[in-house]
């Protein structure tokens, strides 16, 4: 997370909202050899997140060998480039202004039994975005199939103990500078510039 707090004053159900919204990230934690990290889909609950990993993957073994671990979920959100030409004032360097979520806690195993309801709440939340079309639900798979597919992934849960957002939107410069910088990411074709000036915008 960037240190200026001029860049971590998002609430915290502003994070948990953004984060549950992406509902990806990268998880990442301490293993034997160092640190491990996957890229997961997870369901945002209320103080947890959960997710599952395939039974093959490093880090669901080092989780599984210790029973609980210290983790990280990352979740980046839009990114762009600055120009400090855009700033109409002197003496200004180049920078690059994103968002990002760290949902800190410990991680754990979750029972096997419950697997398969994970599975399906989260591609339910999921394909709800997806509308207008039928969901697609598990019980749409064959007999048998599902149960032996889902009999290669583990389910676990972060438990959250912090929660932390750097929102970077140029908010330590004067306002003018911050309108400026929205017209000219508004002119870019780049969905990651579109995606912060529209954020930048809200925030004037």
């Amino acid at each position: 997370m960037h240190p200026n707090p001029a860049f971590r004053g998002e609430e915290a159900a502003a994070n948990l909202a953004f984060a549950a919204a992406r509902g990806f990230g990268m998880l990442t934690a301490g293993g034997p050899d160092g640190p491990l990290a996957a890229h997961v889909p997870f369901l945002l609950g209320e103080g947890y997140a959960d997710l599952h990993l395939a039974r093959s993957n490093a880090l669901g073994r080092a989780v599984t060998a210790a029973g609980r671990l210290p983790a990280l979920i990352a979740i980046s959100g839009p990114d762009c480039y600055v120009s400090p030409d855009w700033y109409g004032v002197a003496d200004q360097v180049p920078t690059w202004n994103y968002v990002a979520v760290h949902l800190r806690g410990v991680l754990e195993p979750l029972p096997e039994a419950t697997l398969h309801a994970m599975v399906d709440d989260l591609s339910a939340q999921h394909e709800a975005r997806l509308l207008p079309k039928t969901p697609w639900v598990s019980t749409k798979m064959s007999e048998g199939v599902m149960e032996r597919m889902l009999r290669m992934i583990l389910p676990f849960r972060l438990h959250l103990t912090r929660v932390e957002g750097t929102w970077k939107l140029n908010q330590n410069k004067p306002p003018e500078v911050r309108s400026a910088t929205v017209a000219a990411l508004q002119a870019q074709t780049d969905p990651g510039a579109q995606a912060i000036a529209d954020l930048m915008r809200d925030r004037l």
